[in-house]
C-alpha cells in the first residue's frame, strides 16, 4: 500500500527533556536478549517491580505479549521476524521519547534484527545479553517448546532448529542460566546506575 507524503509527525507538546526532568531519569531502552527460557521474561518483570518501587517510569515489552496483541498477524518467516523486531523498535522509540526506561524482553536472535533497534534508537539503546547455556535452557523448557522442537513439531524454533547469534559487544551480560535472578537484578541495577540512566540513590 502506498504511503501519503503529506504525512508528518506532530511536535509535541511536551519535550522530552521536561519529561525526563519531571520523571529524574533518562528515558532509554533496554534489550534483554538471550535462548528461549534464558530468564529473559523473569527478569525484565523482576527489574520493572524494582523500578516501580523506586518511583521510576518502566514499562515492559515482552516478545510473546506483543506476538498475542500488536504483533498478532506475523508469523515466523524471515520477513515476519524482522517485522516483529520493526514495530517493537518503533513502538520503544516513542516510550523512550515520552521519557520512559523501557525493558525488551525479545530473543531477537540474529544480530542484524538487533541492529533495527540499535538503529532506531541510537544512543538509547542498550543489549543486556542474558547469556544462560542451551543445555540449562533446554533444562527448564517451561512451555514445552524444547521438547516440541526436537520431535520436530515446532520448525525454526531459535536454540534448535534456528541460530542464535550471542550479541558481540553486549553493554551487559548476564549469567541467567548459573546466577539467580536476585543477583542478575542487582548487578543490572547497579550497571543502570553506572551508566547514569537510573539516578543515584
Amino acid at each position: 500500500m502506498p504511503r501519503s507524503a503529506d504525512l508528518l509527525a506532530p511536535t509535541a507538546s511536551i519535550s522530552r527533556l521536561q519529561r525526563e526532568a519531571r520523571n529524574g531519569h533518562r528515558g532509554t531502552a533496554i534489550l534483554l536478549t538471550g535462548l528461549p527460557a534464558a530468564g529473559k521474561s523473569t527478569l525484565a518483570q523482576a527489574l520493572h517491580a524494582e523500578l516501580f518501587e523506586r518511583g521510576v517510569q518502566s514499562v515492559v515489552l515482552d516478545g510473546d505479549g506483543l506476538r498475542v496483541g500488536l504483533n498478532r498477524d506475523l508469523g515466523f518467516t524471515d520477513s515476519d521476524r524482522l517485522e516483529n523486531i520493526r514495530r517493537a523498535s518503533e513502538l520503544a522509540a516513542l516510550l523512550v521519547e515520552n521519557g520512559q526506561i523501557v525493558i525488551l524482553a525479545m530473543i531477537a536472535p540474529l544480530v542484524e534484527l538487533r541492529e533495527v533497534f540499535a538503529r532506531r534508537l541510537g544512543e538509547d539503546y542498550h543489549e543486556v545479553w542474558c547469556s544462560a547455556s542451551l543445555a540449562v535452557c533446554e533444562q527448564r523448557d517451561p512451555k514445552g517448546h524444547y521438547a516440541r522442537a526436537r520431535r520436530g513439531e515446532l520448525a525454526g524454533f531459535t536454540g534448535v532448529s534456528a541460530p542464535y547469534e550471542p550479541p558481540p559487544c553486549a553493554s551487559l551480560v548476564l549469567d541467567t542460566g548459573a546466577q539467580p535472578i536476585e543477583a542478575c537484578l542487582d548487578r543490572l541495577l547497579t550497571w543502570l546506575g553506572e551508566c547514569a540512566v537510573l539516578p543515584k540513590r
